[in-house]
């Protein structure tokens, strides 16, 4: 179990609560798309825990926790360091459906049927070069208990120029990097577990979504075959709300190529310069330029 964390801020538990694998938000209003709110977390004394152990705890995963939190070492955070959890959110500029996925956040969004509430997940997204697909709508196809996992030649081609070896056929078990359950989307992707929680929220699979275990343990229970799957890639999200006001939240966007992958240098935001423009002119400038993940109050 984790040590116990001080938690200051909002009180969240009125807006938002951890259920079994899932933190689930009650949906916003008609015109509206914000939802839950900021915390603050000290890490504390004596703290020999991972950055990915805080995320676990509050639901996010290592990139959401990064971008929030820059500079933190993500192997071993410093005791007394205030860590902010990024549980606000603008939902996806889409059909609040079925499961929404957005790539360029690492987050999974289902929507149950008829709950009038939203289960916001962390993922695990494909490498460069193993990308998860994108502007994809298509359905989960079946499911499976203890899936069993075929390398494509490809795939073992890879990890021998790697130098290490990658067996043609990988049992059902604890050690199968698809962990214990798998959702099947389309022909050729899965939405599955893992056996190395230190990927959620990371580029590390072969293109398929992975989950920490009891996350895709909650969806295997609860998501039908025949549900609607759409896969996104916004690393910009803006909403104007019922009051008037107007919110901004950026991600940093995927690398398209291994060369942007191993730069230093921030990849590009998918906006024109009069987009850009107009952003600046609203007071996003900064957070263009900071990408914290979490939505940001534009003008006043």
């Amino acid at each position: 179990m984790m040590r116990s964390v001080y938690v200051f801020g909002y009180v969240a538990a009125l807006l938002m609560s951890h259920s079994a694998g899932a933190v689930s938000y009650p949906l916003p209003p008609d015109g509206s798309r914000l939802i839950g709110s900021v915390q603050t977390i000290t890490v504390p004394q004596g703290n020999t825990l991972p950055l990915e152990a805080f995320a676990a705890r509050y639901g996010q995963g290592l990139s959401n926790m990064l971008e929030a939190n820059p500079g933190v070492d993500p192997f071993l955070p410093k005791a007394g360091t205030q860590l902010v959890v990024p549980q606000q959110i603008i939902l996806p500029p889409t059909v609040r459906e079925g499961i929404v996925v957005n790539v360029a956040e690492m987050r999974l969004y289902y929507y149950p049927p008829g709950s009038n509430s939203v289960e916001v997940l962390p993922i695990g997204i494909g490498q460069a070069g193993r990308e998860t697909p994108r502007n994809w709508v298509t359905t989960v196809q079946r499911k499976q208990m203890g899936p069993t996992w075929s390398p494509t030649p490809n795939t073992r081609r890879a990890y021998a120029a790697e130098g290490k070896t990658l067996p043609a056929f990988v049992p059902a078990g604890p050690d199968n990097p698809m962990g214990l359950y798998a959702i099947y989307i389309g022909r050729l992707y899965a939405i599955h577990g893992t056996n190395s929680n230190f990927g959620i929220g990371l580029r590390v699979s072969q293109g398929c979504i992975r989950l920490r275990n009891d996350d895709i343990k909650y969806l295997f229970d609860r998501v039908p075959e025949g549900t609607r799957v759409e896969l996104i890639d916004r690393p910009i999200k803006m909403t104007t709300e019922p009051d008037g006001s107007r919110w901004v939240e950026v991600h940093e966007p995927l690398s398209r190529n291994r060369a942007e992958f191993e730069s230093t240098n921030k990849v590009p935001l998918p906006i024109s310069a009069a987009q850009r423009m107009q952003l600046i002119n609203e007071g996003a400038g900064a957070e263009l330029e900071r990408r914290s993940g979490m939505p940001v109050k534009l003008g006043n």
